[in-house]
């Protein structure tokens, strides 16, 4: 049976700054066509820096929280129940919108390749207000097909 279930124990999991990434779906299963990651959002997380990807898609349920979503100069709040999806070619970034208590989303990644920007961010370490270095971010960024948005 290729059909297989992620208990709520398993799946890949790793820290990066205030965030906690648990890989649900890695490609494998599903020759790679997309990946999913469940990501916990530290209270108040800011987000990485706006980015624009030139070889995939990136969709965002929110699972618990407050999501803020930026593109460009425009902003939305995404709640629990809410799906935002960032196409190829659009700027975006997201964070969590309250200062208090965490937010959860799963993120969908097609194809999957992208996840492995999550598992290198693991590599970095956060500076001193406790969140990853925006530029280091960046530069993990351009490994994976992604630039900076630039107005």
């Amino acid at each position: 049976m290729t059909v297989r279930l992620t208990s709520p124990d398993e799946g890949e999991t790793f820290t990066s700054g205030p965030v906690k990434f648990r890989i649900l779906e890695d490609g494998n299963g599903v020759d790679g066509r997309f990946g999913i990651a469940e990501c916990v959002l530290g209270p108040g997380w800011p987000g990485p820096p706006q980015h624009v990807h030139r070889a995939h898609d990136e969709t965002f349920y929110v699972v618990s929280g407050a999501v803020r979503f930026t593109s460009g100069s425009e902003e939305l709040l995404a709640r629990a129940g809410g799906l935002v999806t960032a196409p190829i070619g659009d700027p975006h970034t997201f964070g969590n919108a309250d200062p208090d208590a965490p937010a959860t989303v799963l993120c969908s990644v097609t194809p999957e390749r992208y996840l492995g920007y999550f598992r290198d961010l693991a590599d970095l370490r956060p500076g001193p207000d406790g969140v990853l270095v925006p530029a280091e971010v960046l530069e993990v960024m351009a490994r994976y097909a992604t630039d900076p948005y630039r107005p």
